[in-house]
């Protein structure tokens, strides 16, 4: 008799970027689709690795994380954020940010529970909302400036909601909140009870004089909120897979139990190099500079072009519309542009529940500036 397969996530297939990369890959394309930097990890940061591997550093870390480097993060969370965390209790390191998400969803959404999160979105939320019996309820958010209407959100609130996700800077818009939304945020969060993922893995990459509203710098939000964090994004090592989550120890208990049975621990060296490096700010202060310095000149290498940038202020992904260059819906356009012209990008439709399409492909710029001149030249075609 054959096995009956009763899938949980029955409407999910392979993951955009894995096929997008894949294809980039079978065409021989440049591959901006999926989100990796292509220049190289810092020697003394690997060098610092090899240290503890070499002094026998290699075997279970704690279950929250190594204390240095749990030490070290809730200072730089004072110095950044004005914000003062418990070393012991309110950090969590954990296998990337996707886990710091899963570990948080999973302790703390029942089933029936109604997750607001806000689309385009990353491709993990929904599917983990789903898997552990919560409800999604997606709020669309549209170009140009993709922008939170809190009336909207205010009017979505049941007395079934117990989390709001939101993700700064955003990941595929480029868009940032502002003081403004945090402090509207703060006000709904203390007045209903609710709890609020904030995703800030791009905390570090952020554009034009803009201040990274973390949720850790407001009080009243701080005590409803889990902050996730990625060292993959900040040091140029998202293979690594290490970030953190942070939030008030009653909070941080229970994505603990859900942790210590996804993962039980992160990688010990790298943990305890990363302590180490974080001591030393140059390591992570000058990013936004770096990385815009990036956002330039990818949009000086289309100028010209037909496709339109929309305005990207954090992440290192530039939303690109093609309105001027043809009416494909935009998976088509993504194969397409692989396909024939060998550039590979992601179609921001994925990032919707409803898969709204507003022509628009997403590309990643965090490429050595090589590549980045071959794909302004494959876009100035048009």
């Amino acid at each position: 008799m054959m096995i009956k397969i009763n899938s949980r996530l029955p409407d999910v297939g392979t993951s955009i970027f894995a096929v997008m990369s894949r294809m980039a890959q079978q065409y021989e394309a440049i591959n901006l689709s999926q989100g990796f930097p292509d220049f190289k990890v810092s020697e003394k940061l690997i060098e610092l690795i090899h240290q503890q591997m070499k002094a026998g550093h290699n075997q279970y870390a704690p279950m929250p994380g190594v204390p240095s480097l749990r030490k070290t993060i809730a200072e730089v969370i004072h110095q950044t954020y004005a914000h003062q965390v418990d070393p012991e209790m309110d950090i969590t390191i954990t296998a990337g940010g996707t886990e710091a998400i899963f570990a948080t969803i999973t302790g703390l959404v029942s089933p029936g529970d109604e997750v607001i999160l806000f689309d385009p979105s990353y491709d993990c939320y929904d599917p983990a909302i789903r898997l552990n019996g919560g409800i999604p309820v997606p709020i669309n958010l549209l170009p140009p400036g993709f922008a939170i209407d809190w009336e909207l959100v205010k009017s979505k609130i049941t007395n079934r909601t117990r989390m709001i996700m939101i993700n700064t800077p955003q990941n595929p818009s480029g868009a940032v909140l502002t003081e403004s939304d945090l402090r509207i945020l703060e006000e709904i969060v203390t007045k209903y009870g609710i709890l609020v993922l904030s995703d800030e893995v791009y905390e570090r990459i952020i554009f034009d004089q803009k201040v990274h509203q973390s949720v850790l710098r407001f009080p009243g939000l701080a005590a409803h909120s889990v902050a996730i964090f990625s060292f993959g994004k900040t040091f140029h090592a998202t293979g690594w897979k290490v970030g953190y989550a942070v939030a008030p120890g009653e909070i941080s208990k229970e994505i603990r139990k859900a942790h210590q049975f996804i993962t039980f621990s992160v990688n010990t060296p790298v943990q305890l190099a990363l302590a180490e490096y974080m001591t030393h700010p140059e390591h992570y202060l000058g990013l936004s500079k770096f990385y815009q310095e990036k956002r330039d000149f990818f949009l000086g290498q289309i100028k010209g072009s037909s496709f339109q940038p929309m305005t990207c202020y954090g992440s290192y992904f530039q939303l690109l519309s093609y309105k001027g260059v043809s009416s494909k819906a935009d998976v088509e356009m993504a194969e397409w542009l692989t396909k024939e012209h060998k550039l590979a990008s992601i179609p921001v439709s994925v990032f919707y529940k409803d898969k709204t399409d507003n022509q628009l492909l997403r590309f990643c710029f965090a490429k050595g500036e090589e590549t980045l001149v071959k794909a302004g030249e494959i876009l100035n075609r048009f």
